[in-house]
């Protein structure tokens, strides 16, 4: 109830349903890449990840969460908190609903509610309040703190909104986190450059379909074809499509009407 009480949005059908889009054996490139794993493997790190429009950045971000689920499942010293941007919910996306959203990730990843989160309900629940913003701050800070280790990851910074300083103000808020308590921090976004100036100094990886993974998705789309005809010039076709692709996901839409 108290978890419900910070925030009734949960981010975790769409982590499902990113991670069910992803064809199997796709994006282990970014799991492989020295860069992931400087930033797996250490602490108090940012990893950023930009790419251009249809590039794939946010199936990237839900095999992360999900390859960071399956490494510490079983560790409850490990927290994960993300959030999925979306220019589309900006009413429901402002600055202190997304912090309250990993807020609230952090705490039901607890046995039992933490004393700064049950105590701040308390002091709300008689008259009906909302807790501040910086209340919401200083309890995700000392949240953060009960773990070994925080992972936070943020797909899309570019669709935060820009008013009321919403996006910079957040950026500002997970650097400070970072400070404070050491958490690692992911991050992916078009190239802008009020965002990328923000993340100089952290570990770059740019998002890009690889052609391994093209190749992997059309191999699958191409065998459960009924088209005679593409299965015939499949590897024509693959070979095509495998050389005009320029670091997009552009793919499924050219073998649409095909498959």
């Amino acid at each position: 109830m108290i978890a419900d009480w910070l925030t009734t949005f949960d981010y975790g059908s769409q982590q499902s349903d990113y991670i069910g889009r992803r064809q199997l054996g796709t994006g282990q490139w970014l799991l492989d890449s020295d860069e992931y794993r400087a930033w797996l493997n250490t602490n108090r790190q940012t990893l950023f990840c930009p790419g251009i429009p249809g590039a794939g950045k946010t199936i990237a971000t839900a095999i992360i969460i999900a390859d960071l689920w399956e490494r510490f499942q079983s560790d409850a010293s490990f927290g994960v908190a993300y959030l999925y941007c979306n220019f589309r919910r900006h009413d429901e996306q402002n600055l202190k609903d997304l912090l309250s959203s990993l807020l609230k990730q952090l705490v039901l990843e607890q046995e039992s509610v933490p004393d700064i989160v049950r105590d701040l309900y308390e002091s709300h629940k008689t008259n009906r309040t909302r807790p501040s913003f910086k209340e919401i701050s200083t309890a995700l800070q000392s949240v953060t703190s009960i773990y070994s280790r925080v992972f936070i990851i943020i797909d899309a910074l570019d669709e935060c909104q820009v008013s009321e300083e919403c996006r910079s103000r957040l950026i500002s808020e997970i650097f400070n986190l970072q400070a404070k308590t050491g958490a690692n921090l992911f991050a992916t976004s078009r190239f802008i450059d009020q965002i990328t100036e923000r993340f100089k100094w952290s570990i770059r990886l740019e998002v890009r379909a690889r052609k391994e993974d093209i190749r992997r998705y059309l191999d699958d789309r191409i065998s459960h074809s009924e088209s005679r005809t593409l299965k015939d010039s499949g590897e024509e076709i693959k070979t095509g499509i495998v050389e005009a692709v320029d670091g997009m996901y552009v793919y499924s839409h050219i073998l649409k009407g095909a498959c």
